[in-house]
């Protein structure tokens, strides 16, 4: 190993030290309530951290600064679109998910639908968060795997068994206690790498001169790509707006106040955030011929960066990558324990069951990850899964009073059988469609179903007026009065 290899594992046996000593420091987890939810006593500005880490990780730190070497600027829509759109959402409707008195997806559609209907909703938050961390995982393993020299297999096994470790004893409370920890890093790195890129780049100047002479039209213009990027907005804005690991940060808050105002701060926060990653990517045209093997953010550090600040670099894109990773394992495991597994009610056998699920989770999301190696292909299953599935009955639920049980199942059942249709046609089974595979047309037609489907069952059916009208007044969305 080379004098950066060195100091970076250092660095990242350090940093896993600390996460232990916050982790071990801070007080046991008493009930299931400790420990996904924190009791409930975490200040705002804590969870908006969190929530900020929750999102920023592989796909935000690394895949969107490769996407901006080829697409400039425009690569923006790839992530940073979607999450501040999803965010705007969760402005909006974060008081509501926090007063309806509800702490997870589940229970909120037990009570809104059914039994039946939350536990199909939940088996479907279950695989979009398992898919979602085996994403996170594939990102470790790639950064892992080029940084150290190691084989993706052992860099996938390294960074996830860090992760396992803290989170499995820490629960919600370590998950958000070593994310303000990571938030530090991440922020850190990601500023030390974009000064650094955009200063031996030469500044905005040479960007451009270099795109004009690769012919890259429109690599300055951020509205250039929108149509490109169209199908990852929609999905990932309609999925990430419902992802649970979300709700959990809402429904752990101390108010439906708090709630809100977690949400406007981490809203804020993402603006520079993707910016200074989407700059970072651009610069590389400059500073690398070809995209480098590992991206451009690996090959900044490694090229430009001194040992001592090539491992701080390191350490922080680490903590953005599991960061992520541990908040969706966590909230994988929340489903699995508290939506699922609804028969036990002693609470030291539950916890028990919680650290198991915790382990569970883990090891499915390793084995995909080990078997697909793309970040993209993981995030767009998982996200078409939660969007075709779970986006049309979820949010109706709080506004549409008409809507039932019937047609929640229904509209689950039809998008999920529309989602594995697709996927099917994405594996070379010669299935018939009209549609282009992986576009906003595929994206949009699988939401109409769903919410066809919903409306014309709903109404074909007998109404659950009571359920409905104690729910979404419990909600208030509207503000009403």
């Amino acid at each position: 190993m080379n004098t950066l290899q060195i100091a970076s594992l250092i660095g990242l046996l350090l940093y896993f030290a600390v996460l232990l000593f916050a982790v071990s420091k801070d007080k046991a987890n008493q009930n299931v309530l400790d420990y996904f939810f924190a009791g409930r006593s975490l200040p705002f500005w804590a969870l908006s951290i969190t929530f900020i880490a929750s999102w920023w990780g592989a796909g935000s730190a690394l895949s969107t600064a490769d996407l901006a070497y080829t697409d400039g600027l425009s690569a923006f829509w790839y992530y940073g679109a979607p999450v501040l759109i999803a965010t705007f959402l969760m402005i909006v409707g974060a008081k509501a998910i926090r007063r309806v008195g509800y702490l997870t997806q589940g229970k909120m559609m037990a009570a809104r639908y059914s039994e039946g209907v939350s536990k199909v909703l939940s088996v479907m938050i279950l695989i979009f968060m398992t898919f979602s961390a085996a994403s996170q995982m594939v990102g470790v393993g790639d950064f892992f795997g080029t940084y150290l020299g190691l084989d993706y297999e052992l860099a996938v096994l390294a960074g996830t068994g860090i992760v396992l470790i803290y989170s499995l004893f820490g629960g919600f409370r370590g998950v958000v206690l070593t994310d303000i920890i990571q938030f530090v890093l991440l922020v850190l790195s990601a500023v030390l790498v974009f000064v650094t890129a955009l200063t031996r780049a030469g500044g905005l100047g040479p960007i451009a001169a270099a795109a004009a002479a690769a012919g890259k039209e429109g690599y300055m213009d951020i509205t250039s790509g929108t149509s490109r990027y169209a199908m990852y907005i929609i999905t990932f804005g309609c999925a990430w707006m419902i992802q649970a690991n979300v709700w959990q940060r809402i429904s752990a808050a101390r108010s439906d106040r708090d709630a809100r105002k977690m949400t406007v701060l981490s809203f804020f926060a993402y603006i520079p955030l993707y910016l200074i990653v989407v700059l970072t990517g651009m610069a590389g045209l400059v500073l690398f011929p070809t995209l480098p093997q590992g991206g451009v953010v690996t090959a900044v550090v490694v090229n430009y960066l001194s040992p001592v600040l090539g491992a701080v670099a390191f350490v922080g894109i680490s903590a953005a990558v599991m960061s992520t990773m541990d908040s969706l394992i966590n909230t994988g495991a929340m489903t699995l324990a508290l939506d699922l597994n609804t028969k036990e009610q002693d609470e030291n056998k539950k916890l028990r069951f919680s650290r198991a699920a915790t382990l569970l989770v883990t090891v499915c999301a390793l084995l995909i990850a080990l078997g697909v190696r793309s970040i993209l292909q993981i995030s767009w299953m998982a996200s078409d899964v939660i969007t075709t599935g779970v986006f049309v009955p979820l949010v109706a639920g709080f506004v549409w009073r008409r809507g039932n049980a019937p047609g929640a199942m229904a509209s689950m059942v039809a998008g999920l059988s529309y989602c594995l249709y697709n996927l099917l046609i994405s594996v070379g089974v010669p299935l018939p469609s009209f549609w282009a595979a992986q576009s906003a047309q595929q994206v949009i037609l699988g939401v109409s179903l769903s919410a066809a489907v919903y409306v014309a069952v709903s109404l074909c059916t007998k109404p659950d007026y009571e359920k409905a009208d104690a729910f979404i007044a419990a909600a208030n969305l509207l503000g009403r009065r």
